[in-house]
């Protein structure tokens, strides 16, 4: 066993069994439910005997990744890939509303899909396009965050900047509330990595007065809050917590946060790596960060995620993708977690690394769930897998006399297959875990 391998399995080997243990019960307990399916002849007699075959095609629970480089590759066969890629593995999309790239001049924002290309910040219309398509659930990355003001906007005053946030808003708003379900309001407020704020960011009612106008604006949308991953995993207090207060502080002022966004990059250094990851990668940590965030009484959502590879030898990316095993299987088991995004899809195309450079920013320490020459990673297969196979059902069951029979399956959408007198009918059939508990079917004649 080398190394890194040893350091990394030692971080989750002090407390695995109580990892284990949650996983198995909380997977079992928040993302399956029992159902009965119920069949009955033309005249609403009960069918014995009819042979029952489910077929899971989606799932309740969210996994993604951010959209940015939808159609942004020199070639065009990459651009191909990359779609095929994103379909194969998700259900969840981020897309770029980042204000100073959105509307780079103002009063012409780039929404149309034939805009001006501006790098990793695909126009919406076009996302939407590809989601719709695809099948995947649009997220808007973000209303207000205030690093990623638009230039032309200079030193505004406060005022000037409150009016610029509402024509922003109703802008967006008039076009895209209800066909994007969730937006981001704010961002990283409590990350001090930037000090470039805005007038209104220090006036005292800024975070409110954001959510306040939001929920104007966006009555068909939910609002998320979302921040850095050191503000969360690792400076954590329990009630004292700044994200944790900031949420409480908001929810008490009334402001409607519909979900709690964290993120969860790993940006550190190989040489570091054992040290400044073994408070993240803690499964004790994970839950009780996950435990106290839940009594907020929101859904949590893992926002942006990076976890390294650091280079493309085999053992490096086998490693990575045991960590998304551990990680993915703890955040799907806990009852508030309703979803994943992972970050950057592709090697050398993350956010400090120019268009095809694999040396700067350390190309996110090779963070991607496929390589540079567009190869899956181990991780990659491994989200597939455990979406696609270990978490879902396929199975099979015969009713009773009383034409009854029992399933327990993961939650999402299905092909219900039944065979009865030499005839065969396929229904749709949503399980899911606030829904109705029987599909009751009738025979044709």
């Amino acid at each position: 066993m080398s190394k890194r391998r040893e350091e990394m399995s030692r971080i989750f080997d002090e407390h695995r069994d109580y990892m284990n243990d949650r996983i198995s019960s909380g997977i079992e307990n928040n993302r399956k439910g029992w159902f009965e399916i119920e069949v009955s002849d033309k005249d609403g007699k009960p069918v014995r005997d009819a042979h029952i075959r489910l077929t899971q095609r989606t799932h309740d629970f969210k996994y993604g990744a951010n959209l940015f480089m939808l159609d942004e590759f020199k070639e065009e066969e990459r651009c191909q890939m990359y779609r095929e890629y994103f379909k194969g593995a998700f259900n969840l999309a981020t897309l770029p509303f980042y204000w100073r790239d959105l509307e780079p001049e103002e009063g012409k924002p780039r929404f149309f899909k034939d805009s001006p290309k501006v790098y990793r910040r695909p126009a919406p219309d076009l996302c939407l396009e590809f989601c719709r398509e695809s099948g995947i659930e649009p997220k808007a990355h973000c209303i207000a965050y205030d690093q990623w003001n638009p230039t032309w906007l200079g030193y505004a005053d406060a005022k000037t900047m409150r009016q610029a946030y509402i024509r922003r808003m109703e802008q967006l708003a008039e076009r895209y509330d209800g066909a994007i379900p969730t937006w981001e309001v704010t961002n990283e407020l409590l990350f001090q990595g930037n000090d470039q704020r805005s007038a209104l960011f220090y006036e005292p009612d800024y975070t409110e007065w954001c959510y306040e106008t939001a929920n104007r604006f966006f009555p068909k949308s939910r609002l998320m809050i979302n921040d850095a991953s050191c503000n969360i995993w690792n400076v954590f207090n329990h009630s004292h917590s700044a994200y944790y207060m900031q949420i409480e502080n908001l929810l008490m002022k009334g402001a409607r946060i519909d979900a709690i966004g964290m993120q969860y990059h790993m940006f550190n250094r190989r040489e570091n790596e054992a040290k400044e990851t073994a408070i993240y990668y803690n499964p004790r940590r994970l839950y009780d960060v996950m435990d106290y965030y839940a009594r907020l009484g929101r859904p949590l959502q893992i926002t942006e995620l990076t976890i390294p590879a650091y280079s493309n030898d085999p053992e490096d990316e086998e490693i990575q993708a045991e960590l998304i095993k551990n990680v993915y299987s703890m955040w799907f088991s806990h009852e508030a977690m309703e979803g994943i995004i992972y970050w950057n899809v592709v090697d050398g195309y993350a956010a400090f690394a120019p268009l095809g450079d694999m040396t700067a920013g350390e190309n996110y320490y090779y963070g991607g769930l496929v390589r540079y020459d567009f190869t899956p990673k181990p991780a990659y297969r491994m989200i597939q897998d455990l979406f696609g196979k270990v978490w879902r059902t396929n199975a099979e069951a015969v009713t009773r006399d009383n034409g009854r029979a029992e399933v327990k399956g993961f939650y999402g959408e299905y092909d219900v297959e039944i065979a009865a007198n030499d005839r065969t009918i396929t229904v749709p059939m949503h399980l899911c875990k606030t829904g109705r508990r029987v599909l009751r079917v009738k025979l044709p004649d």
